[in-house]
């Protein structure tokens, strides 16, 4: 469901001084004003896209390292920030316009979903944010100025099979604003509604109880997609990459080992995949291990590695994690 709030802005003119002469730039209309105002952010203000996740991002990661063997040149690593504070990461695809996974730690919660709050997307990505933070959609008649980094609104407007699906689901937080840092569009992939409500769903529904009961400390999760070149078009460009699958591990060093013996062999890692369609979408659960032969065998660099020490506790890793 959109849920966009279109503001009424005011401008002030702009004066200027050329060659000793007094000028006015006559603005017509608000979409001239906020162009303008975009490519002046362009010049004049810091990025907050980072090279490498900077030591407050790296929390939300296990050991602080993010997976390894699924980056590239052209994938864009985001700290997403909302109201202030990092809430997780995310590796972006600026030219599918897809996230390729999104990181974060696991928030103990009743399930209850955030929704009131409007779509945003990452200004850092196409033009420059003094806060870094994602901000909701303006008018959609400039959608076209940051369009060429990121999915807009009208990517999943009228699209039948499709809606947009969260990499890092709001049932997997507890705190408003940690919900609300997940409805950005750089958290968010085209997922085939009948998978998205359903397996997938309660695949997010299975972790959520299995962690609040049997994880006693921090836990990390990595959602992610794999691609095979399907995409959604908009006047007759690709514009947004459909995922073949998704995947998701976690990694818990500090668990119940009391827990049920189905439970507790779920522990301290586990992980599934789901094929992104109508028929055959089952989610399969299976050891992280396995997972990573999977992804190996069929999308993803051979060095591929979710979790540090593939999430295998040791002495010293527990007194660090606690």
């Amino acid at each position: 469901m959109e849920n966009e709030h279109p503001g009424t802005l005011s401008y002030e003119l702009f004066k200027g001084d050329f060659e000793g002469e007094l000028f006015h730039f006559n603005l017509m209309d608000h979409r001239t004003v906020l162009l303008v105002f975009l490519c002046f952010l362009l010049v004049t203000v810091r990025s907050e896209v980072q090279k490498d996740f900077s030591p407050e991002c790296r929390e939300f990661m296990y050991m602080g390292t993010p997976p390894r063997g699924l980056e590239n040149r052209s994938l864009k690593k985001i700290c997403q920030r909302y109201n202030g504070k990092p809430r997780y990461v995310t590796l972006y695809d600026a030219v599918g316009h897809i996230p390729v996974y999104s990181a974060y730690t696991f928030k103990r919660s009743d399930g209850f979903k955030k929704v009131d709050v409007p779509w945003m997307f990452e200004p850092q990505l196409s033009t420059a944010s003094d806060s870094g933070e994602m901000q909701p959609f303006p008018p959609s008649d400039v959608h076209d100025s940051f369009s060429d980094a990121q999915a807009v609104l009208d990517d999943y407007s009228n699209i039948v099979d499709f809606e947009r699906g969260h990499l890092n689901p709001d049932e997997h937080q507890a705190h408003p604003d940690d919900k609300a840092a997940t409805y950005t569009l750089t958290n968010v992939i085209p997922q085939i509604r009948e998978f998205n409500v359903g397996h997938w769903k309660q695949h997010e529904h299975i972790i959520r109880r299995r962690l609040n009961n049997y994880c006693r400390g921090k836990a990390y999760i990595v959602t992610g997609v794999t691609t095979s070149g399907r995409m959604i078009r908009r006047y007759n460009i690709d514009r947004v990459a459909v995922p073949t699958y998704l995947w998701s591990a976690y990694c818990c060093i500090d668990y119940d080992h009391n827990a049920p013996f189905d439970e507790r062999s779920k522990f301290p890692a586990f992980a599934a995949y789901g094929l992104n369609e109508k028929e055959g979408a089952e989610v399969i659960e299976m050891s992280m291990q396995q997972l990573e032969n999977f992804l190996k065998n069929t999308f993803v660099d051979k060095r591929l590695q979710i979790f540090f020490g593939n999430c295998e506790p040791n002495d010293a890793i527990m007194t660090v994690q606690t």
